[in-house]
C-alpha cells in the first residue's frame, strides 16, 4: 500500500478493510474471535472489536500466525475459522458453508475404505485464468490432497482452474496437531498453513473444499485494488438503497457509507456523499452537490443543493436546508428552513422558524462552544449574527444586518442597524465632479 497506515485499517465506504470482515463474521455469533498482529498492531487490534489481540512476535507465514493462537484455543473443543484480514468481501454464508462442510462424511481411502469427516475444510474458487494462485489437487473423489503453489506446479498442475484462497476452516484439535507438523523446510522459511492437507491426506484423512465466488477473495494489496474494492462496495450500497425503495437518480455518482440508511420513496440527486452515521427518513429529498455526515433527516425534510450537514445534525419532519448552508449539532424542528447561505452551529431552531440568507450562529468564542435557541415562528433576518449563547423567543423577529448578543423576548423585534442616512443629490454631485477630472493616460 506505500502507507504508514496498515493495510487492513484502510477504508472502504467509511469502515476499515478488517471492520467489514468482522461485521460479516459477527453473523455467526462465533464464541471467541482473534486477530494476529504484529508486535507493533496496536490499531490493527483496535479496530477489531470484540476481538482478542494475538502478537505474532516474527513475520513466519500463515502458519505460524494461527500456532499463536494455539495456547489461547488450549481446551477448546470447537471449530476454527482461519479468515485474512484483508478479504472483506467474504460473506456469512459462505463462511458457515466452510463450518456446516466439516461435519460432511467422506469416503477415506487406507487399507480399507471407511467413511471420515474432513480434516479440514478449504475455501476455493474458479478462475479462468489463474496465473499466480495456489491450485487445489483433488483425487477421483473429489476430495482435496493437496495444495500447490503455482510455482512449483507440474504442467498439468498448472492447468487446474480451481484455486486456494488461503481461508480455512478446522476442529480446533485437530488443525493444531496437524499445524505441528509442518517445517519451515522451503524458500521463505515459513511455516505454510496449505501444508496441513497434505500432512492429512498422509495419515488417511481426507480434506474437503467449498466453493466460493472468485469476488469474495477479492483481497486489498494496493492503492488501485483499494479503489477496486470501494467502487464495488458503492455499487452493492447502490443496489441496496434503490431495492430498498430510495431512488437515486444518477446511481454512480452518490457515494455512501456502509451505515447509510434511506427510507422509501427518499430521492437523491447526483453527487451526493453520505458519511458514516446518517439515516433519513420516509419521503425525504436530497438535492445535488450535498455532504452529510452523522445527520438524521426527517420525513419529507430537504437537503441542499450544495449542503453540508455535519455530525449531531437532525432536521425534523417538513424542514429545510437549502444551498450554501452548513449545519454542526443542530436540530431543525418540524417546517422550519434555512434555505441560503447560512451557518448553524450548535443550535436549536423551533418549528415553523425561518432563518434568512447570511445568518450565522456564532457559536465559538476561541476557547468553548455556546448554543443558540431559536423559538418556534421565529423570524431571522438575512445577514444576522446570533452570538451565543442567546435565545431569541417564540414568534420573535430579528431585522435583518443585527448582530444579537442578548436574548429576545417571544413576539418582540430586535434590530441593531444604525438608523439610515440619506444626503440629497450626493450622487449627482459626485459624478459631476469626477466629469470635470482629466482622465488617466493609457500605458497600453
Amino acid at each position: 500500500m506505500r502507507s504508514d497506515l496498515p493495510k487492513v485499517l484502510h477504508r472502504l465506504a467509511g469502515r476499515t478493510i478488517l471492520g467489514h470482515l468482522i461485521d460479516n463474521l459477527s453473523v455467526l455469533a462465533p464464541q471467541r474471535t482473534y486477530v494476529v498482529v504484529a508486535p507493533d498492531g496496536e490499531a490493527v487490534a483496535h479496530a477489531a472489536p470484540g476481538a482478542m489481540p494475538i502478537v505474532q512476535t516474527e513475520a513466519r507465514g500463515t502458519g505460524d500466525a494461527v500456532l499463536r493462537a494455539r495456547e489461547a484455543l488450549a481446551g477448546f473443543d470447537g471449530d476454527v475459522l482461519v479468515l485474512y484480514g484483508d478479504s472483506p468481501f467474504l460473506r456469512a454464508e459462505t463462511m458457515q458453508a466452510m463450518i456446516a462442510a466439516l461435519s460432511a462424511n467422506l469416503l477415506a481411502l487406507g487399507a480399507r475404505e471407511h467413511i471420515r469427516q474432513p480434516a479440514v475444510v478449504v475455501l476455493g474458487f474458479e478462475a479462468p485464468l489463474p496465473n499466480e494462485y495456489g491450485r487445489l489437487v483433488l483425487d477421483k473423489h473429489g476430495h482435496l490432497t493437496r495444495i500447490v503453489n503455482t510455482r512449483d506446479a507440474n504442467e498439468s498442475e498448472k492447468k487446474i482452474t480451481l484455486c486456494n484462497s488461503g481461508m480455512m476452516a478446522g476442529d480446533s484439535a485437530l488443525l493444531f496437531d496437524l499445524l505441528s507438523e509442518v517445517g519451515t523446510d522451503n524458500a521463505q522459511g515459513e511455516v505454510y498453513l496449505t501444508d496441513v492437507v497434505e500432512i492429512a491426506h498422509k495419515r488417511g484423512q481426507p480434506s474437503a473444499v467449498v466453493r466460493g465466488d472468485v469476488t469474495e477473495m477479492l483481497g486489498v494489496n494496493t492503492r488501485a485494488e483499494l479503489a477496486d474494492a470501494e467502487a464495488t462496495v458503492q455499487d452493492r450500497l447502490r443496489h441496496a438503497a434503490m431495492t430498498g425503495g430510495a431512488t437515486l437518480l444518477d446511481p454512480r455518482t452518490v457515494y455512501f457509507s456502509y451505515d447509510t440508511r434511506l427510507g422509501r420513496d427518499v430521492t437523491v440527486e447526483p453527487s451526493v456523499v453520505f458519511g458514516p452515521g446518517v439515516t433519513v427518513a420516509d419521503g425525504a429529498f436530497i438535492r445535488a452537490f450535498s455532504h452529510i455526515e452523522g445527520a438524521s433527516i426527517g420525513p419529507g425534510a430537504s437537503v441542499g443543493p450544495f449542503a453540508r450537514l455535519r455530525p449531531g445534525t437532525r432536521l425534523d419532519a417538513g424542514a429545510r436546508i437549502g444551498n450554501f448552508v452548513e449545519a454542526k449539532n443542530a436540530v431543525l424542528g418540524e417546517g422550519a428552513k434555512a434555505n441560503h447561505l447560512t451557518y448553524i452551529g450548535d443550535t436549536v431552531v423551533g418549528e415553523r422558524a425561518n432563518i434568512g440568507a447570511g445568518t450565522v450562529t456564532c457559536n465559538y468564542d476561541g476557547y468553548q462552544k455556546s448554543q443558540t435557541e431559536i423559538g418556534a415562528g421565529a423570524f431571522i433576518g438575512s445577514n444576522t449574527a446570533l452570538v451565543a449563547p442567546v435565545k431569541v423567543g417564540a414568534g420573535a423577529v430579528i431585522g435583518a444586518g443585527s448582530v444579537i448578543t442578548r436574548d429576545v423576548k417571544p413576539g418582540a423585534l430586535s434590530l441593531t442597524r444604525p438608523p439610515q442616512q440619506q444626503i440629497d443629490g450626493w450622487a449627482d454631485d459626485r459624478r459631476a465632479s469626477r466629469a470635470r477630472q482629466p482622465k488617466p493616460k493609457d500605458d497600453h
